[in-house]
């Protein structure tokens, strides 16, 4: 009997012990089963993966120009070329900006864009890219002279319409519509991720909505998307100029470029405009928004110029026949844009002055100094023109994203300092949302709006722009007064894998890319 027992518990030990799951390896053995040698190691940091979740310890491994691993390491296991001690840090993925300017034959290092952690620009916006019939012939020019940031690039309407020969016509010929739909096609062929439309400015002012739609459903047919500066962000005309753009989305994604209501005050009022685009939402209209943390725009001073003072029309005739008519214009349009105190001239000779600086020290009225001295395209100014509770509004809805609608050159503080203001001011002085909601607002939300799949997260098998930083130590030192000052805080920069920036130091070659999907 004892002999029978002691077989029995044998057999029951054997049988578990048979049946006894085997350890399964952890994704580091895994990794290292299959490789060890890596070119950068980020030790240690406090990983915002950009998704919107709590941050996370973890090491980061770097294969080429992408994210090889996310988990902890054991750095006796593996080599690597470059070490990155992230300990007491926070390690994001870079900032895409939606909405930027700039010229990267002149300014290829986008010194201004890295510095407060972009390392993807959107260019082409407003209806305006470079005059090219084929943008490959510019994209060869931008790959022979390399660009630090990645770029990601957009055709402008208004481009569409000089290259068609449309230019100032408000109604174009069928034909003259094919012609302007085949450059856009060509376009969006070679890489662009989407159209423009400045239809504030001129040409693009005179675009109809048949035409319009025309160039939309071009759009919609590869999967892309129209970024708009409306037609006219005033707030009795946001309901019309949103329907216009939202026509344009029965046939492809229409974003909204840096939301803005002019003149319009309080939450409740931005509460409308986002209610408006959720509704088309539910109506199956794909629809974003962006919008950039300072309550001044910055624009040509033709902004405030009638259009029958603009091109085509002749500025000098004008002067002569409809002086008085264009005087009393600007008077009006200027003082209901808060006064000639709020328009501050960003172009010499006038550069840092208000109109009504300018306007005194010439002894006359402003509006004889907007026609006579300075004219519809003679500079470009800030205009205090946006309700700060509006805005803050709208940069907390959770599918608006972050832009800086800024370049390397003009004379506003957002070309140098919107992506650390928002964390600086909008993070922790205003405590607006988390530092995780920031991260997601300028990554990945902006990353899935233009089709940027392998961007905008920390995660495997994503590209390698990386930033690691402070949070507490960002700062955006940039001013109105002084607008060229680089944000402070973001102690690496690496785009593609490669260190691009460290410790305010631009380093290595620019290893920037076009994004083309």
């Amino acid at each position: 009997m004892k002999i029978i027992s002691f077989n029995l518990i044998l057999f029951t030990l054997l049988l578990a012990f048979s049946c006894k799951e085997e350890k399964k390896p952890t994704p580091f053995e895994i990794l290292i089963s299959q490789q060890t040698d890596f070119d950068v190691l980020i030790h240690r940091g406090q990983v915002v993966d950009g998704s919107g979740a709590t941050a996370f310890a973890a090491d980061i491994l770097l294969k080429g120009d992408s994210i090889a691993f996310v988990g902890q390491v054991d750095t006796a296991k593996i080599t690597f070329s470059k070490y990155i001690d992230a300990k007491g840090k926070t390690v994001s993925p870079g900032f895409i900006d939606t909405h930027a300017h700039g010229n990267p034959l002149k300014t290829p290092d986008f010194e201004n864009f890295l510095a407060m952690g972009v390392t993807t620009i959107s260019l082409g916006q407003d209806g305006f890219s470079p005059s090219y019939p084929n943008i490959e012939e510019w994209f060869n020019k931008i790959e022979d002279k390399g660009i630090r940031p990645n770029l990601a690039m957009f055709i402008g309407h208004g481009t569409l319409r000089q290259l068609s020969g449309i230019n100032f016509n408000p109604d174009p010929s069928e034909e003259e519509l094919e012609k302007m739909g085949n450059i856009l096609e060509k376009a969006l062929q070679a890489g662009c991720l989407g159209m423009t439309t400045g239809l504030e400015y001129t040409p693009g002012t005179y675009g109809k909505k048949e035409e319009l739609v025309h160039l939309a459903k071009i759009v919609g047919k590869h999967d892309k998307m129209i970024m708009s500066h409306m037609r006219n962000e005033d707030d009795e005309a946001m309901e019309n100029s949103i329907s216009e753009l939202l026509e344009q989305g029965k046939y492809c994604h229409v974003h909204v470029s840096h939301m803005k209501v002019v003149y319009g005050k309080g939450e409740e009022r931005a509460h409308e405009i986002l209610g408006i685009l959720e509704n088309a939402r539910k109506e199956g209209i794909e629809v974003t928004a962006d919008v950039y943390p300072y309550n001044a725009s910055y624009t040509g001073i033709g902004i405030v110029f009638p259009d029958w003072a603009k091109g085509p029309n002749n500025y000098a005739n004008v002067k002569i026949t409809k002086k008085d008519e264009l005087a009393a214009y600007l008077r009006q349009r200027v003082t209901k844009r808060n006064g000639p105190e709020a328009t501050l001239l960003g172009t010499a000779p006038w550069t840092g002055k208000t109109l009504a600086q300018v306007a005194k020290e010439s002894g006359k009225p402003f509006e004889e100094v907007l026609i006579d001295d300075i004219g519809p395209g003679g500079a470009s100014g800030a205009y205090f023109v946006m309700n700060e509770t509006l805005q803050e509004t709208f940069v907390k809805d959770s599918l608006v994203m972050i832009c800086s609608d800024g370049s390397p050159t003009g004379h506003h503080p957002r070309g140098h300092g919107t992506f650390a203001k928002v964390i600086e001011e909008y993070v922790f002085q205003k405590q607006l949302f988390s530092l995780e909601e920031a991260i997601r607002k300028m990554t990945s939300l902006s990353a899935e709006s233009m089709g940027l799949t392998d961007r905008g997260r920390i995660e495997v098998g994503k590209k390698a722009d990386i930033l690691i930083f402070e949070p507490e130590k960002v700062q955006a030192k940039a001013t109105y007064e002084n607008p060229y000052q680089l944000a402070e805080g973001f102690d690496w920069v690496l785009i593609n894998g490669d260190i691009k920036r460290e410790n305010g130091q631009l380093v290595g070659e620019r290893n920037g890319v076009i994004l083309k999907r």
